[in-house]
């Protein structure tokens, strides 16, 4: 009796090592609670053939890449809404979509761990798959239809109104996005080189180094500090195009000499529309749901279960 009383207490003692060696890959078990299946399939469409994943079993290997998994639970929640929404969009009525159709990053696990690293993996990893099956099924709507869940990194402290095809986007402060690592950068160039990023533009009009800075102009920037267009030399270029071929975390910037070259003073991090997942962080901290955060960011919008 006594014996048994000893292996009983020692494994109690073992059993969170052993799940924890299944989390981390160690040993082959079934994870202890299973996602929840949606019947809807990811195609993956990949160089060594074709399988296919339920959207609720892929979608943690998604949502791992897109956000920090130390952003908070309701912002994980959120990004997993957010991410489920855009794969139902892409499958336009349809129970499946092809993997390459959605040019979305996806992580394995063993990516995972080697991004956060063995230490945190078991905590983030549950993170992930959480937040994917406490959302399971829901989407964003608009109107009636799955809404375009665009997002970045960061705001400028204020996001940007969308056109008329996305009227849900509205302009909203997002004002500790100041906070975010990365949110101002400094990159300066020789006037030469600064010229030939330029002149790669497609459908640009050559300017020469000798024409700096006196030929920029930015001629459109809207309420949050986004360049809309910006003139070089005789051509008219948008925002993104010169943020893209500068290499600029963002289209909110400004160009000006210094020490001979030009210099562009950068703000935020990622295009500035729809949800700042820096803001959802910090709302998450405030005692914010995702349902909150979302509705927050989007505007005019219904969450439904699918």
């Amino acid at each position: 009796m006594a014996k048994k009383v000893v292996m009983i207490c020692v494994m109690a003692l073992l059993l969170p090592y052993i799940i924890t060696l299944a989390w981390t890959g160690r040993i082959e078990e079934k994870k202890q609670v299973p996602l929840i299946t949606s019947g809807k399939k990811v195609i993956l469409d990949r160089k060594n053939g074709e399988s296919y994943m339920d959207v609720e079993e892929y979608l943690p290997g998604v949502v791992a890449k897109q956000i920090p998994a130390e952003y908070g639970k309701e912002a994980l929640r959120a990004q997993a809404v957010i991410a489920r929404t855009f794969i139902y969009q892409k499958m336009n009525g349809q129970d499946e979509v092809k993997e390459s159709e959605l040019h979305m990053e996806y992580l394995e696990e063993k990516q995972m761990e080697s991004m956060w690293g063995s230490e945190s993996f078991v905590t983030y990893f549950q993170a992930v798959e959480e937040a994917v099956r406490s959302t399971a099924g829901e989407v964003i709507t608009y109107d009636g239809k799955l809404i375009e869940p665009l997002f970045h990194r960061a705001s400028t402290g204020m996001t940007r109104t969308g056109d008329e095809s996305h009227p849900y986007l509205q302009a909203v402060a997002s004002k500790r996005d100041v906070e975010a690592e990365g949110y101002l950068t400094m990159m300066t160039w020789s006037k030469e080189d600064f010229a030939g990023r330029i002149n790669q533009i497609a459908d640009s009009v050559p300017v020469d180094a000798g024409q700096l800075p006196q030929s920029i102009q930015i001629i459109v920037r809207d309420d949050g500090g986004y360049v809309g267009q910006i003139q070089i030399g005789t051509k008219v270029y948008t925002g993104e195009e010169v943020q893209y071929a500068l290499g600029l975390p963002s289209p909110s910037y400004t160009l000006e000499e210094y020490d001979g070259g030009i210099r562009a003073v950068c703000q935020g991090v990622g295009h500035g529309y729809g949800l700042s997942q820096y803001g959802a962080k910090c709302m998450a901290e405030e005692g914010k749901t995702a349902e909150e955060i979302l509705g927050f960011f989007y505007k005019n919008i219904v969450l439904i279960s699918e």
